[in-house]
């Protein structure tokens, strides 16, 4: 008996694991460590960037994963809602004032729908209040104790620090080659200079789940240590 394949979505789809959590600019051992006037400690993380953003994103509605219509349009996506860490304004992204940006995304999966939490009690205190029921947000924190009164503000530029669950599911190559994933930046405006911080930064989803095993699953932690 033959098997037929979809030429649209994975077979075995039940057997892919809940979506990673990536960021831009990324670094071996994830780790991000400069100075902060001196350009050169920080051009590479500026590239980083600017190859992540030089692609226009525009994005419209879609249709059905089956049907016979043929490629699918996506929503769009403008660069400028990043804000400060555009680029558009400041081409440092925040690192040339010890204020460092990072671009956070979801990584692709065909026809992977996030659900967004329904009892906001679910999520971290201080994430309660801005959140929003078609929206799966992410969130920062110190990830040693010692570190608590370390890192200072950080904002959330995009979609109020999250991806909305209108960019959901995303179809495969055949049906939105054009397709880019929302995007959500972080700035960091206020580290403790001189020292190794370590960031875990976490998307929430009542199907994003986390795993000792793959410390990209529904999260990332970050070390960044800047100098001036």
């Amino acid at each position: 008996m033959l098997l037929t394949l979809s030429n649209y979505k994975p077979t075995y789809q039940d057997r892919v694991a809940p979506p990673g959590l990536s960021h831009t600019p990324h670094s071996d051992k994830a780790e991000i460590s400069f100075n902060k006037s001196d350009k050169d400690t920080y051009q590479k993380y500026i590239n980083g960037m600017k190859t992540l953003l030089m692609t226009p994103q525009s994005y419209k509605d879609r249709g059905n994963l089956e049907s016979e219509r043929g490629q699918r349009k996506a929503c769009r996506f403008s660069r400028n809602w990043l804000s400060s860490c555009s680029g558009e304004t400041d081409p440092s992204f925040g690192f040339a004032e010890g204020k460092p940006c990072i671009i956070v995304k979801l990584n692709r999966i065909v026809n992977f729908r996030p659900r967004a939490f329904v009892n906001n009690q679910s999520l971290p205190e201080p994430l309660q209040a801005r959140v929003q029921p078609n929206l799966i947000p992410v969130f920062c924190k110190n990830k040693k104790e010692e570190d608590e009164g370390k890192i200072g503000e950080i904002k959330y530029f995009g979609f109020d620090g999250g991806f909305p669950l209108q960019y959901y599911p995303y179809y495969g190559k055949l049906l939105q080659p054009q397709y880019l994933q929302p995007l959500v930046a972080i700035q960091f405006t206020n580290l403790t200079m001189g020292q190794e911080l370590r960031i875990e930064c976490k998307a929430y989803g009542e199907n994003i789940y986390y795993s000792d095993k793959d410390r990209y699953q529904g999260r990332f932690d970050v070390k960044i240590t800047i100098t001036s």
